[in-house]
């Protein structure tokens, strides 16, 4: 069984173990000097970023990344290389799969839904299924969508209540306030920046507003938790917090926090913020 690690940090790189690979990353938070340079030696793979936000692989070793099967948390994902640097796994969302799990599994004997939007390559989707939730993935790429079925599939959910939508958010849960369906748990990990499969702008600091006042209509009244999240510089926990309290006025239980990844030798990584508002 192969597990992801992160080994050290620093000078804005980030050292990342996956299975029997080393690779690098870049890290913009980590403005801080390397904690132990020798661990920086013999990496495989390094994800250059250039000026204009795109980038490249370049190889280190004998050895090619591909594809690996790793276990995090008891979900187990593929993890793979993409041309935007990418590999499958938002490693500062590992801790709140647990929390998923833990704050869904008392309800399993009931007809629990849940709502995971921008839900990338599934590891909150798995989380909740596991739990026993019916789970509706919404992502806009379909690329992505193909990804987190083959985790599901991996970790023995494909037949599982999961119903995969390749779709623009905004665009679908507009569709949902509709038809009138009711969620007990929404998760959204949304972009900076992105665009829908018909070619749909979402820019946070526009969009996200808008969509926390719609996805209001969508939460049912004995809901059990919300979960937001984001990496855009300047959007604190305390943004997020404030955001939700402007429409979610009468709830009172709200975790505010930073995201971080925990790192084996050096200081804990910055690595977003998060909002958890719960119901109890």
């Amino acid at each position: 069984m192969m597990f992801y690690r992160v080994l050290d940090s620093g000078e804005f790189q980030k050292l990342e173990q996956i299975g029997e690979f080393k690779i690098v990353r870049p890290a913009a938070s980590a403005i801080w000097k390397k904690s132990d340079p020798e661990l920086w030696q013999n990496v495989d793979a390094e994800f250059l970023r250039s000026e204009k936000g795109q980038g490249k692989w370049r190889l280190l070793s004998q050895k090619k990344f591909t594809e690996i099967q790793v276990t995090c948390t008891g979900v187990q994902l593929f993890l793979r290389p993409t041309p935007f640097g990418h590999i499958g796994l938002f490693a500062e969302q590992i801790d709140y799969w647990q929390r998923i799990i833990q704050t869904l599994s008392p309800y399993s004997d009931e007809k629990i839904k849940v709502l995971n939007l921008f839900a990338y390559t599934g590891g909150s989707t798995l989380a909740a299924a596991k739990a026993g939730a019916e789970v509706t993935h919404v992502d806009a790429s379909k690329t992505s969508i193909e990804w987190a079925k083959q985790n599901a599939e991996l970790n023995g959910l494909q037949d599982a209540s999961i119903r995969w939508m390749v779709d623009d958010v905004m665009a679908f849960v507009k569709r949902e306030i509709r038809r009138g369906n009711k969620y007990h748990a929404i998760i959204l990990d949304p972009p900076s920046y992105g665009r829908g499969p018909k070619n749909q702008l979402w820019k946070i600091e526009e969009d996200l507003p808008l969509l926390i006042e719609s996805i209001k209509e969508l939460l049912s009244e004995n809901f059990l938790f919300l979960h937001l999240s984001a990496h855009t510089p300047g959007v604190s926990a305390l943004t997020l917090e404030n955001l939700l309290r402007t429409y979610f006025s009468d709830q009172q239980n709200f975790i505010t926090e930073e995201m971080y990844i925990n790192v084996e030798s050096g200081p804990t990584l910055p690595s977003g913020t998060s909002c958890w508002m719960s119901r109890k």
